[in-house]
């Protein structure tokens, strides 16, 4: 039997910007991905954008009764900024109400809010200032936090400040995937920092505030495996970890930045600017917990050749290996490796002071589910189910093994819009119906439900 400890919490993640719809009515102005569709729609799968996505803001008190009855007591979202602060200063209690809304019904049904404040919804107005290149954006961020904790603080007691800050930094400053489709290392490294900065910030006003709950940030955390042995194997691997993972784990948790990558940020002249009190503020507000987001490895070798030195990037210093024994989720091209979990649960047990923490985001993205419906109408995901199933196995060991992990959220509770991707993968475990906005029960669901209302399974 795998026994989770008493009161783990079971439940799944979502965000705004990705279920609300809602886009551009009840005083919501435009994020960037209102915007990004507006101008160019063909970058969006099936030209489906984010104006309706699942239909939560108007389904919600129906959703949170299909939260409860797969024994959900957890769930965590967003709250849209571009929502709550149309134009960035002032509330729009159309907000307030629907956000209000949500929190009593959760409660009601007794499914704690966990509550985000960025999940790549920068508002439109503050990418017209920079974005998170911009101190000022830090600023209004830390001004819009005040405002949701001031209005929401005593119905939500975990808050998170971002949902994996590396996206819009990898995505949208070194890729063309993410808005404002920027590929400039030296840029990057400023978005990075300064919201590293803006956590900081924010977790001092929490502080300040003195509300009785907890802080924190989610990482998705790709744990990074050398080809070999060799130093060279394991250096690239190092690198990649520096880059992909430490860059925002050792501030977050430790309070400071790994040494050896401001050495090779110094080396190319890569660092962002510095004011005075910075570092102290990142030292002394560090996170209370952490939120781990976990789909993948990294498997990554020695340089074969090296790069051109005039336009370094993280994958100036390795090259990624494919492990012949590796099995692939082929819709999204990502590997399944459930060791990967137990992994960074000793990882954060051994090197980040076995902070508590929580598994915010596991799950299979597969297109096409319409294909494996029984007679019934129930998509059958016997994969889903599998996947879920050994990754809690090496979870539960992490945790035999001292980890202090608290619960599991699987990445989604139904069908949601992704960004680019928008419905061409599915990952929930409800299907939603794109024509009607009904929502169905998978089979993924049904299992999850007895595996929360267990705390466990055989």
């Amino acid at each position: 039997m795998y026994q989770f400890p008493k009161g783990f919490l079971w439940g799944a993640a979502a965000s705004a910007t990705q279920t609300e719809g809602a886009a551009q009515v009840a005083g919501k102005a435009k994020n960037i991905w209102d915007y990004w569709f507006e101008i160019e729609p063909d970058r969006f799968h099936n030209r489906i954008g984010p104006a309706l996505t699942s239909d939560f803001y108007k389904q919600f008190k129906e959703d949170i009764q299909r939260m409860k009855a797969v024994h959900f007591n957890s769930f965590r979202t967003s709250i849209s900024w571009s929502r709550l602060l149309p134009d960035g200063k002032n509330v729009n209690k159309e907000a307030v109400h629907f956000y209000n809304e949500v929190f009593d019904q959760l409660l009601l049904e007794d499914i704690k809010p966990i509550v985000n404040l960025f999940h790549f919804d920068m508002p439109l107005i503050m990418q017209e200032k920079g974005g998170w290149e911009s101190l000022e954006v830090v600023e209004a961020f830390n001004h819009y936090a005040k405002t949701a904790f001031e209005l929401f603080g005593d119905k939500v007691k975990k808050w998170t400040t971002f949902n994996e800050p590396i996206v819009p930094v990898e995505m949208g400053y070194l890729n063309h995937y993410h808005y404002p489709c920027v590929v400039d290392m030296k840029r990057a490294v400023t978005v990075a920092y300064n919201s590293m900065l803006a956590s900081a910030k924010v977790i001092k006003t929490y502080r300040q505030l003195n509300q009785t709950g907890e802080i924190g940030i989610i990482l998705n955390l790709t744990p990074s495996y050398p080809r070999s042995d060799s130093q060279g194997d394991i250096e690239a691997a190092n690198m990649a970890d520096l880059f992909f993972n430490r860059s925002f784990l050792d501030p977050s948790v430790l309070g400071e930045y790994p040494t050896e990558l401001v050495e090779v940020l110094r080396k190319h002249d890569l660092l962002p600017e510095v004011n005075q009190g910075d570092l102290e503020l990142i030292k002394e507000n560090t996170v209370d917990y952490l939120g781990v987001n976990y789909y993948q490895p990294r498997r990554v070798k020695e340089k074969e050749a090296p790069s051109n030195t005039d336009s370094i990037m993280p994958e100036s210093f390795f090259d990624p290996y494919i492990w012949p024994e590796r099995r692939m989720n082929p819709y999204r091209g990502w590997e399944i490796y459930e060791k990967g979990l137990y992994d960074i649960a000793i990882n954060i047990k051994d090197n980040y002071g076995n902070i508590p923490w929580y598994v915010a985001e596991n799950g299979m993205g597969v297109e096409n589910e319409e294909r494996f419906k029984d007679e019934n109408g129930m998509i059958q995901d016997d994969y889903r189910i599998e996947f879920y199933e050994e990754h809690l196995k090496w979870l539960h060991k992490g945790i035999e093994a001292g980890s202090n992990c608290f619960g599991y959220h699987v990445w989604t509770f139904m069908d949601n819009w992704s960004w680019l991707n928008a419905y061409k993968n599915r990952y929930g475990l409800y299907r939603v119906d794109l024509e009607t906005q009904q929502r169905y029960l998978k089979k993924s669901g049904q299992w999850f439900g007895d595996i929360a209302k267990q705390n466990g399974f055989k």
